[in-house]
């Protein structure tokens, strides 16, 4: 199952992914100043044993223009924020703990610095930066950067437009108003257990997107509540224990926004695949999943596509 696209804005419930397309690559090399509202989905493990994409340079990741000239997060921010009173007694598996230290840990690691070899700045169409353009950055900045909305409930499946209201009342919250505050910036919008938009778990673990706002464009990640959908995201996963799914979901939409922030403006293949989903789920060999130790904590956590990579054909890498 190949990774696949919502079409437009959608109304409703993520039900409709069977009405996906991968008709994505016209409007991807266009640039414009607006947010596009398309997701980019992490799929569901299928139980079938994953290989690691074949290096070729053909087939290496490529720059779309950028929107609004931005393809990249040069300097990443995130913020998490717990959404819905839900929270408040949905949190059996300890997520947002779990997604905390992760967030506090991953910045300036080996396994998050394969982000920095793409770029932008640079013509449409290239391959390899080679010091030129603006490189995409691993130090991560999480500090303070947790809002626990909990004053009301979220929606109990919400709907892409109110995942994308939130994070516009994240970044309200977050005091991320002024002009650019939003240019190298995701917002983690997570969601308790049992109140996980439609087509969680069967269609997709994940997804992030963008949309356009008086704060300018702003990048946001679509975090059910991983642990609901048991093997079909992550848990147990090569034996990485019941709750490997949080970090390998997660770490895959956290570089997924650092190398393409307003999809599909940054980074993708030309099949429309981003450095995570081209080494997702990979079970053995060259690539496969595995804890990995990011400033003295381990987490689990799937491969990145590097351009890179053997001898520049390409390939999966848990360190650069």
């Amino acid at each position: 199952m190949r990774k696949r696209y919502l079409c437009g804005a959608l109304v409703g419930v993520l039900a409709v992914v069977g009405a996906m397309t991968t008709a994505w690559a016209a409007s991807a090399a266009s640039t414009t100043s607006q947010a596009r509202t398309r997701p980019s989905l992490m799929r569901t493990f299928n139980g079938k044993p994953s290989k690691p994409a074949r290096p070729r340079r053909s087939n290496n990741l490529s720059y779309h223009g950028g929107v609004g000239g931005i393809g990249v997060e040069t300097a990443p921010k995130v913020y998490l924020v717990l959404w819905g009173s839900q929270w408040s007694n949905g949190d059996p598996s300890g997520e947002s703990t779990i997604l905390q230290n992760f967030f506090a840990k991953v910045g300036g690691s080996s396994w998050l610095n394969s982000v920095t070899q793409y770029c932008q700045g640079v013509s449409s169409g290239t391959i390899f930066c080679n010091g030129a353009g603006t490189p995409a950055g691993n130090g991560v900045v999480f500090s303070n950067a947790v809002w626990s909305d909990t004053t009301s409930a979220a929606p109990s499946q919400p709907s892409q437009s109110q995942l994308a209201a939130e994070a516009v009342r994240a970044a309200s919250h977050f005091g991320n108003t002024a002009s650019g505050s939003n240019n190298t910036t995701q917002y983690v919008i997570a969601t308790a257990t049992g109140n996980n938009a439609s087509g969680f778990g069967t269609q997709y673990c994940a997804w992030h997107s963008s949309t356009s706002s008086a704060y300018g464009n702003i990048a946001y990640t679509n975090l059910p509540y991983i642990t609901d959908a048991g093997a079909s995201c992550g848990a147990n996963f090569n034996g990485l224990g019941p709750k490997a799914g949080i970090t390998i979901v997660e770490g895959h939409e956290l570089a997924e926004t650092i190398t393409d922030q307003y999809p599909n403006g940054g980074w993708l293949d030309r099949g429309g695949e981003e450095n995570g989903d081209k080494c997702a789920w990979i079970q053995s060999g060259q690539g496969a999943s595995a804890n990995v130790t990011m400033n003295g904590s381990t987490f689990p956590v799937q491969s990145l596509w590097s351009n890179a990579f053997n001898s520049d054909n390409g390939g999966c890498v848990l360190s650069y």
